[in-house]
């Protein structure tokens, strides 16, 4: 597959990048410094230098892609809309190219189902109180945005991000989130994305993820 990926100088992004290279999928990162792009040159790998938030300049950038993974988030846990904002202007960029195909890191503090009784009643509602409340807002605006395009999407709600090795032996829920799911590793989440890329299942569909 052609995969559009933005985000792709996080850390999250470059394991995505990665992975997808090794997998033989032609990438195109979208980045707004290309500096910061952690991955050698790659006769698959193009990089595109564009605003994610400008519509009109990363349409072109989608050309010729089968699906796009937005892999961006913020940064801290201050006011933000970064993850609404980007996900309004990818989605008006993919409906000038009509492409289908969209898939959306989120976080698992946007919802309960699934969650134990601490987490759904004590630890989580404090979060989003205090300091997950920015987040957490920004989380459920983009996700609206998504659910309200009429696009193939799947959105992905992981719980804590840690930087450990793929272990391949992560568990995933539909429409909800996983028993004791604390954290996953980035590698971990990358592996299901492109796992999730043609399955159509996954297609209007949120995935909790975590080891």
């Amino acid at each position: 597959m052609h995969l559009a990926i933005f985000g792709a100088t996080g850390a999250t992004g470059t394991s995505l990048t990665e992975q997808a290279l090794a997998a033989g999928h032609e990438v195109t990162a979208i980045v707004r410094d290309p500096a910061r792009l952690l991955i050698p040159a790659h006769e698959r790998l193009r990089v595109v230098t564009a605003d994610v938030m400008d519509p009109a300049s990363i349409a072109p950038a989608l050309d010729g892609a089968d699906a796009v993974i937005s892999a961006i988030g913020p940064h801290g846990t201050g006011p933000t809309t970064v993850i609404r904002d980007s996900a309004r202007s990818i989605i008006q960029a993919m409906d000038k190219t009509g492409l289908r195909r969209f898939v959306q890191v989120s976080g698992s503090i946007v919802a309960d189902e699934g969650e134990s009784p601490y987490l759904r009643y004590l630890v989580k509602p404090a979060a989003r109180r205090t300091f997950l409340r920015h987040v957490c807002a920004d989380m459920r605006g983009g996700e609206e945005e998504i659910r309200q395009s009429g696009l193939d999407w799947t959105i992905l709600r992981p719980p804590a991000l840690t930087s450990k090795a793929a272990t391949g032996s992560y568990r995933t829920a539909i429409d909800a989130s996983l028993p004791h799911g604390f954290s996953v590793s980035r590698a971990d989440l990358a592996a299901c994305i492109l796992g999730l890329l043609d399955d159509p299942k996954a297609a209007g569909r949120h995935v909790g993820i975590a080891n």
